[in-house]
């Protein structure tokens, strides 16, 4: 087996496959996935939104086209990450980190606030939201501090990962975005676990991760409504009070009720796109973004949603070869810190619509309607291709 190392290369290594020669190991197979997604999105997107717009004498088209377009924008940016040797992003991971985080704080005083959320900044007619960058930002500063350690990450690394996620985890957890926090958590756990921490030393941080959870729950560090939103998987309007169900927790309960049944609408084969009874009636809350999904088991049905699943898989299968293929080690936890990025958010959110897993505003990879998220998702594509067509450098 050959041993996997992250030695720095010689200046002027990176020319070597700088050029068109790295271009031929292009995963193809990745770009099409992600491209087919997408472009269901878009779809989906239109069917979400059509019909409120036209009820308010928009076009139809508007945020669709917008989608559209932050998908055009995405290729270009998942080509141009793709074009700079990932190893010279190591370099840079620091200098990354630090922006991010400055971005971070920078929102609370200039940023613009939606929803309640100070997570915005608003350019133009534009919005771009700092802590989507920061799951990209964190993923190759944890790749490029683990890497030093060459699969063999000892407690005090594994603390120092944990230290520089904490960092923007409660940046973007005061924003409130609860949701995009716990992504960065994931990412951290991912690295910390494929950099090469020792058995015993997960079983530690699995152990305090659970404590650290029951304390956050019982010591009241979550807000009210947060808290409520977590937990509103597991209860039913049936084992709660009409009076609780007036609350804005409440109405979380009823928001996963309507997704799905929604979905079950869908049946087989579904009602047809453009023809979702439930979608077209706007029934469920934030359908174009969190609950996305709702819309595609109504008009697409059981087949359309295993398609949708098989494509996700197709994503997650290459970017994890990639992870196995790369000839060192900040390659393979960079393509590892994407992958736990990736799993997380469709796990979570596919999980949410369907009852199973707590409502934490967690946008469903490519499909969801948002310029920021689409673009650092292309953005993080960029970096799992990147690793894959310069494994032979």
């Amino acid at each position: 087996m050959t041993m996997l190392t992250d030695v720095r290369p010689a200046p002027g290594a990176h020319v070597r496959q700088r050029g068109p020669s790295a271009w031929r190991h292009l995963d193809f197979v990745l770009i099409v996935a992600v491209l087919l997604v997408s472009a269901f999105g878009v779809v989906m997107v239109w069917s979400t939104t059509r019909v409120p717009l036209e009820a308010a004498g928009q076009s139809g088209l508007y945020v669709a086209k917008k989608q559209a377009e932050y998908t055009v924008v995405g290729v270009g940016v998942m080509l141009a990450v793709a074009a700079v040797d990932y190893r010279r992003y190591r370099d840079w991971a620091w200098l990354l980190y630090a922006g991010t985080v400055l971005l971070l704080v920078a929102v609370f005083g200039v940023g613009h606030r939606v929803a309640g959320s100070q997570a915005w900044f608003q350019i133009g007619p534009y919005q771009f939201e700092p802590a989507e960058l920061a799951k990209m930002a964190l993923a190759v500063c944890l790749a490029a501090y683990a890497a030093h350690f060459r699969g063999r990450l000892p407690a005090r690394a594994a603390g120092v990962i944990l230290a520089l996620t904490v960092v923007p985890f409660v940046l973007v957890y005061k924003q409130p975005a609860l949701g995009s926090a716990l992504v960065l958590l994931a990412i951290a756990a991912v690295v910390i676990v494929v950099g090469g921490a020792r058995g015993r030393l997960l079983a530690a941080l699995a152990a305090a991760a659970v404590a650290t959870v029951i304390a956050v729950v019982e010591l009241g560090v979550l807000k009210g409504y947060q808290k409520l939103r977590i937990t509103s998987f597991l209860r039913t309007p049936n084992n709660v009070s009409a009076r609780f169900l007036q609350t804005p927790a409440g109405a979380s309960i009823f928001n996963i009720v309507r997704s799905k049944e929604t979905i079950a609408h869908g049946g087989l084969l579904g009602q047809g796109i453009g023809h979702g009874s439930a979608t077209n009636l706007s029934q469920v809350p934030a359908q174009s973004t969190d609950f996305i999904f709702s819309a595609v088991g109504e008009q697409v049905g059981l087949v359309g949603c295993a398609a949708l699943l098989a494509l996700f898989l197709v994503v997650i299968w290459r970017t994890w070869q990639a992870a196995a293929l790369s000839r060192d080690v900040f390659g393979r936890l960079v393509c590892a810190g994407v992958l736990g990025y990736f799993v997380f958010e469709i796990f979570e959110n596919i999980g949410m619509t369907m009852g199973l897993m707590p409502v934490a505003g967690i946008p469903l990879p490519w499909m969801s309607y948002g310029g920021s998220a689409l673009l650092i998702e292309f953005a993080c594509v960029g970096l799992v291709l990147n690793v894959r067509m310069r494994r032979f450098s």
